[in-house]
């Protein structure tokens, strides 16, 4: 069974391993946690007490809102974990003008899904920050 949570208190460096499959660059463990305790919103999923999912959001908490990291470890992809994930998050963040995300050309139809639409945009990448 999965259950969902916002809070970020009791999660520690070891709770998030085994995310970021196949990222050139992947977050260390203590940048991973310092995000997500530093984020407007977190909403964690879990099995049996262990951490399978989660989405961070970060916003002015006025008028706009970015989801920078959705991941589900592998095993647990393909039930619904995600868009769970995304369900919550975003509707805690209904009063809000605009929420974006960033996401590879191969996952737009999955965001689309949720109602995303495919906007225009611009970014830097330093990937000598992870790690």
């Amino acid at each position: 069974m999965i259950t969902y949570s916002t809070g970020t208190d009791d999660l520690t460096e070891a709770d998030l391993a085994g995310f970021f499959v196949g990222w050139p660059g992947p977050p260390s463990a203590a940048q991973h946690l310092a995000v997500l305790r530093g984020s407007y919103r977190v909403v964690i999923a879990r099995s049996d007490g262990a951490v399978v999912g989660f989405v961070n959001m970060i916003s002015d908490g006025v008028l706009t809102a970015f989801v920078p990291w959705l991941e589900v470890l592998p095993s647990f992809q393909g039930q619904g974990i995600g868009t769970e994930l995304m369900r919550r998050v975003v509707a805690e963040a209904q009063h809000l003008y605009s929420i974006d995300l960033v996401c590879d050309e191969s996952l737009r139809p999955y965001y689309e899904r949720l109602g995303m639409v495919a906007l225009t945009g611009m970014g830097l990448r330093n990937r000598d920050a992870c790690g």
